[in-house]
């Protein structure tokens, strides 16, 4: 029997579309190997995985070509502007510009108009995504000063999480009072998302900036005034009340070293504590702020070279268990005010696999954006290739360059921090529940993906 939330627009077109596929010469990367295979895709889902797979009359045949071929990358961070503030993005646009970066599943924040603090809210939110979204999709129940029985009542197994701000961003859902925070880490049961800054130190800093260079802050002081330590000290925080009430978290958007001493390498079954790097906060720096500006500027800010050295290593080490994109599209025109008036926060989902091939392994890719976040998040049949999952796959060329221009942004806002950069490698096609969904440059409008389960 089909779950009703199920029966809805996605879920027809996902039964329309469905057909046997064989996908030949693949260079498949999965569970820390590269294995040269076929696949074959049936109802949506893998059905087998061999060396090489008889065809058979009534089947489509892609040629990966030599191709690399990965789980689709899980984005369990993403800002998608809908509904509320469509004129920055929607849900149709902002997801078909990730599958275009190779993404097939996202899990979208909770600061939209209005914000998704209720249930009825959030739900409103699945059912634009079950008519647009080119993605799989969740959707975070954010937390607020007020809102602890929302958060209780929530269904485990079709809310991928809460999103909880420990300090102030977009959208302004900072949670404040220390009893109502006490009791989401006491209580929550699911995984808490959490923007990890103190407000009191950046408004100090603020102030500090403010009297120096009066309206006119250059940019290059937003890591100066978004600190290193308002970062550390609400990391620190966080991770002592998880460790006291044995909390589920995952902290995002690392950008500091000095944060990662609270972390351990190991599995992430194994851990209850987790964190994500950000693709901006691995390939930008300081040192960028001059060239870029308001660009770049994003919430917890980019830092120093050093910092970034750091994440890279903290990635291929342990200490960092996910890549998350914290897409966050903003219209140029808003970015181009000065510093206080443009606001924090750039578009990344097209470009954020293409980051990480510049100083990562495949396999160490496939861990960080796929294995990782389904394990973490307890994601029903997704985010490795084996047989019964879901056909969520991504097709990699290493070896093709790809420059990022305005011809070839999907983005609403139309514009990327990436611009005018080539990387090494491109993404060829991407596959949602077996669907072409890209391919060649192009997205396939009529894709649309599936709500996401969650085994708990």
């Amino acid at each position: 029997m089909i779950d009703k939330r199920l029966d809805s627009a996605e879920l027809i077109t996902y039964v329309e579309q469905m057909q046997t596929r064989r996908i030949i010469n693949a260079r498949i990367v999965n569970e820390n190997q590269i294995q040269t295979g076929d696949l074959l895709i049936r109802n949506g889902r893998i059905e087998s995985i061999a060396s090489s797979i008889e065809g058979s009359a009534n089947e489509t045949v892609f040629d990966a070509a030599g191709k690399l071929v990965l789980p689709g990358m899980i984005d369990v961070h993403v800002h998608f502007r809908e509904p509320g503030l469509e004129a920055k993005g929607t849900i149709a646009s902002e997801s078909r510009a990730a599958v275009a970066g190779g993404i097939t599943s996202t899990m979208e924040m909770p600061n939209t108009k209005p914000a998704a603090v209720t249930l009825a809210a959030l739900e409103e939110k699945y059912t634009l995504a079950a008519e647009t979204s080119h993605t799989n999709y969740s959707f975070y129940l954010g937390a607020s000063n007020h809102n602890l029985d929302e958060l209780l009542t929530l269904d485990p197994e079709w809310v991928c999480g809460v999103k909880l701000f420990l300090g102030s961003s977009t959208g302004n859902l900072v949670v404040n009072r220390e009893e109502q925070i006490d009791q989401i880490f006491k209580q929550v049961k699911v995984p808490i998302a959490l923007h990890c800054e103190v407000d009191q130190i950046i408004r100090d800093n603020e102030q500090a900036a403010l009297e120096k260079y009066g309206e006119q802050i250059p940019f290059r002081e937003h890591g100066n005034i978004r600190s290193s330590e308002a970062c550390w000290l609400s990391t620190k925080e966080a991770v002592a009340r998880a460790k006291a009430y044995d909390t589920q978290i995952h902290i995002l958007h690392m950008t500091t070293a000095r944060e990662l001493e609270f972390f351990e390498p190991s599995a992430v079954a194994d851990k209850k504590i987790t964190v994500e790097a950000c693709p901006h906060h691995l390939w930008f720096s300081e040192d960028d702020y001059d060239q870029l500006g308001s660009r770049i500027k994003c919430n917890p800010a980019i830092k120093t070279a050093a910092d970034r050295k750091a994440l890279r290593e903290a990635l291929k080490t342990g200490l960092i268990d996910t890549v998350g994109t914290d897409h966050a599209p903003h219209l140029l025109d808003e970015k181009q005010h000065t510093y206080f008036k443009a606001p924090s926060g750039m578009p990344v989902v097209q470009s954020a696999l293409q980051v990480l091939f510049e100083f990562m392994t495949p396999e160490q890719i496939v861990q960080k954006t796929a294995h990782n976040p389904a394990t973490i998040y307890q994601i029903a049949e997704r985010g490795f290739i084996r047989e019964g999952y879901h056909a969520d796959l991504t097709l990699i060329d290493p070896d093709a360059p790809h420059t990022v221009s305005n011809e070839n942004i999907l983005y609403h806002c139309g514009w990327s921090p990436f611009e005018g950069i080539t990387f090494s490698a491109t993404v060829a096609a991407t596959f949602v529940n077996g669907q072409l969904a890209y391919h060649k440059g192009t997205p396939n409008e009529s894709t649309r993906g599936m709500r996401l389960r969650f085994n708990r």
